[in-house]
């Protein structure tokens, strides 16, 4: 990882005054093919937006209408980035964006460093300036010892880290990085990760798509998930894994003596006789918690251990796109105790 790029994380930072991206509506078909079907977004500075959606979902036809790549249909609403409305002042938004998709913008034929110069050219930055920055975003990706080699004998990662850092040659406060770590080892995931963080700990907002449902949940401090066109959840992963059902309290015995009673009471918990187990449905919230340990604790049961566990972004994903057997009924987390 690059030595500034600190482990912190921006998740349950609170959400800030101004929004960095914001659309109504938003529309986009080609011929008889729905692709956007009027959603909506609203996305807080210095933070983490994740996109998600099967294939083909439209994703990457989002990033590039946000980023003025393509333009929306005329039926959509207002579309703002970094507060410039894309309708009519489309150039002052490209000045407050960068842009790195799934396919690296990477030039091979010339070297890491050649590659941040042309990026300093495109911005029309003074030449000790664009030197200047250069080189200080090459040390920044841990980029210095490779900067005078050819870019196509970069690792996947390294190539993707100098992307990113191309893309920061203009200083935007917004990026959007369409699937970047499609095709990396967990390493180097595990890094770019990192540069994330850093990204947003400087106050930059993130919009990113990708098929790595981890990797949403590890970053995003809120998720949207895409599908037929339309938006079919939105918040922080805590509460997109509320949504589906299977989440469960596991209570644990090394007694029989002290099983068979409590088996006994919680008629509606599920058994497991061998493994002196008991599953208790539960959304996972602390006042769902609370009600449980109370009800052991009126009842006179001592489990031995007793562990949460909440469905992951995968039972959501799958749930909400229709790629999975996920029961789509909500949690009766009380009924176990009646």
């Amino acid at each position: 990882m690059p030595s500034s790029v600190m482990p912190t994380t921006t998740r349950g930072a609170g959400p800030t005054s101004q929004t960095a991206i914001s659309a109504t509506t938003l529309r986009k078909s080609y011929g008889d093919k729905t692709v956007l079907d009027g959603i909506d977004l609203r996305i807080p500075a210095g933070t983490v937006f994740a996109l998600l959606g099967p294939n083909g979902a439209g994703k990457t036809t989002a990033v590039k209408i946000l980023s003025t790549l393509i333009s929306p249909d005329p039926a959509s609403g207002e579309i703002r980035v970094g507060g410039h409305d894309l309708a009519t002042d489309a150039q002052a938004a490209r000045a407050a964006i960068g842009v790195t998709g799934q396919f690296s913008a990477v030039d091979g034929l010339i070297t890491g460093e050649e590659n941040m110069l042309l990026m300093a050219d495109l911005h029309h930055l003074p030449k000790a300036e664009g030197r200047r920055v250069a080189a200080e975003l090459l040390e920044r990706f841990d980029l210095t010892k490779a900067a005078k080699k050819p870019a196509a004998t970069y690792s996947g990662g390294m190539k993707r880290r100098l992307d990113i850092a191309m893309t920061l040659v203009g200083n935007p406060r917004i990026i959007f990085l369409d699937e970047p770590t499609t095709g990396l080892d967990p390493r180097s995931r595990h890094t770019m990760w990192g540069i994330i963080r850093e990204l947003v700990s400087d106050g930059t907002t993130v919009f990113l798509t990708t098929q790595y449902l981890e990797e949403a949940d590890e970053l995003a401090d809120r998720i949207a998930v895409l599908h037929d066109g339309k938006i079919a959840a939105e918040g922080t992963a805590e509460e997109l894994k509320r949504l589906i059902p299977g989440g469960h309290v596991r209570l644990r015995f090394t007694d029989p003596a002290a099983y068979r009673p409590a088996a006994s009471a919680l008629r509606a918990a599920t058994r497991d006789d061998e493994a002196l187990t008991l599953q208790i449905p539960s959304d996972g919230t602390q006042r769902e918690l609370h009600a449980i340990l109370d009800w052991l604790d009126a009842a006179g049961i001592e489990a031995d251990e007793l562990t949460v566990h909440t469905p992951d972004l995968d039972d959501v994903f799958f749930a909400l796109t229709g790629g999975g057997s996920a029961s789509t009924q909500p949690n009766q987390p009380t009924e176990a105790l009646r």
